[in-house]
């Protein structure tokens, strides 16, 4: 956490959408490589995975989240055998990436939502800052 100021709702929302964008970029990332062809293993497209953790800030309570790393799925390449691919190997075998469409879809969807939820969060508590204010 940088410096000692206590997190604001702001922040800690702010955060929370940046998760969900990394969520959805990996899963953008996974469905534009579905499918993809290669002529061996190693080189294979492998599906990203982003790796959150909790951050709590001690000053005020609040837990927000921050991404841990995103790292490659160790998910095994699909081998097919396809001598006519202008890829094959001598076998005539051709590697694809091991992209579950229907699952991507899922996480861009969910991802999606939570990003919408987060973003309702906010203007929540930005109009009762306001009404707040107006109190006066």
């Amino acid at each position: 956490m940088a410096g000692n100021n206590p997190l604001t709702l702001f922040q800690v929302t702010g955060r929370a959408m940046s998760a969900q964008l990394v969520r959805m970029n990996a899963a953008a990332s996974n469905l534009a490589n579905a499918g993809t062809v290669t002529s061996t293993e190693q080189e294979a497209y492998r599906p990203l995975r982003p790796v959150f953790a909790e951050q709590l800030d001690q000053a005020n309570g609040l837990s927000t989240v921050r991404v841990a790393a995103v790292k490659r799925s160790d998910a095994t390449p699909i081998r097919q055998h396809d001598p006519g691919h202008p890829l094959a190997d001598a076998n005539g075998d051709v590697w694809t990436a091991p992209v579950d469409e229907n699952a991507e879809m899922v996480e861009m969807l969910e991802s999606s939502r939570q990003y919408q939820n987060v973003v309702e969060a906010m203007q929540t508590a930005k109009q009762l800052m306001l009404e707040t204010m107006r109190m006066k």
